[in-house]
């Protein structure tokens, strides 16, 4: 079995990297420009490439590939907000690119991201799958990405598995990034002895759910056929806020440092609460507590900071 991963170098993508290196017969081959993704988080069983998802010169990689999972993207909202030409041209132009890579060589079949932020404009919670109401430049571009996915099912015997990740952390998280995401942030600063920053109030609640239990379903779209066609929310069901998260990693660091409150990020959404029904129904459920997936988080962290990675 062949397999290819864009963005391999990336949170996800290395993770599931990992993952589909253990299993017996399996090849991975890697793409990724390095623009976001660290190249020493790529397994060294995989064949890696280093190439934008935009360039025609990926196309070759495609030959004799089984399946595809599609993780690159430009995916910071607030980056993205500030400049849409990019994030067009990189989640739509990008996406479409390796869509029609893999049509032309014959893929069977392609499980790629979409996201939780095409619900930022609902008010229906758990949201289920149905409610697609973008409003960010990220969501209206990876609402495209949709459509165009739609387009090659219905026009050629491309098989796709949408998948809607809500705020997915583990080792690995990108922390590099202009905004981290909010646990990697906290804990850089907690283990500096700095104030961790919330913006806004903390009450904004967020369905977190650990890499290790979305990895699970990825493997599940390899074999099980219901997962053709479909589009599928994976969170863990459960929200807490931003406000909880930082309590319990000052506990877990023993580190009771107040957080410092600024103002709000443009286009983040109040609440995230995922209806995970759909997944549930094919045997799929996230197993790891967060208290849990927080240890294996500092863990991360604290190993990064030894190796000089964070200064």
């Amino acid at each position: 079995m062949r397999i290819l991963i864009t963005g391999v170098a990336g949170f996800i993508g290395s993770n599931l990297a990992d993952r589909l290196c253990l299993l017996k017969n399996c090849r991975v081959i890697g793409i990724d420009n390095l623009a976001y993704g660290v190249l020493e988080q790529v397994p060294a069983a995989v064949e890696f490439h280093k190439l934008d998802i935009r360039s025609p010169g990926i196309r070759p990689l495609f030959k004799g590939v089984d399946y595809v999972f599609h993780f690159a993207a430009k995916n910071c909202i607030s980056d993205c907000q500030g400049a849409p030409v990019e994030t067009a041209d990189i989640n739509v132009t990008g996406t479409v690119n390796v869509f029609e890579s893999a049509r032309r060589a014959g893929v069977k079949k392609v499980i790629y991201a979409e996201s939780s932020a095409l619900y930022e404009g609902s008010d229906v919670f758990p949201t289920p799958e149905t409610e697609v109401k973008p409003e960010s430049f990220y969501a209206a571009s990876k609402a495209a990405s949709m459509h165009f996915a739609d387009s090659f099912q219905r026009f050629s015997d491309l098989r796709f598995t949408a998948l809607r990740y809500f705020c997915v952390y583990g080792p690995r998280q990108d922390y590099r990034r202009t905004i981290p995401p909010v646990m990697s942030a906290f804990i850089i600063r907690l283990l500096k002895g700095q104030r961790p920053v919330i913006y806004g109030t903390g009450e904004k609640k967020r369905d977190f759910v650990y890499v290790d239990d979305i990895n699970d379903f990825h493997l599940r779209c390899l074999n099980d056929r219901r997962t053709d066609g479909g589009t599928f929310n994976l969170g863990s069901g459960k929200s807490c806020s931003v406000r909880e998260i930082c309590a319990l990693l000052a506990d877990l660091l023993n580190a009771p440092i107040a957080p410092v409150h600024k103002p709000e990020l443009p286009g983040e959404a109040e609440r995230t609460l995922a209806d995970i029904s759909k997944a549930r129904r094919l045997g799929w459920r996230p197993k790891t507590a967060i208290k849990d997936g927080l240890k294996n988080m500092v863990a991360f962290i604290k190993n990064e900071f030894e190796m000089g990675h964070i200064k």
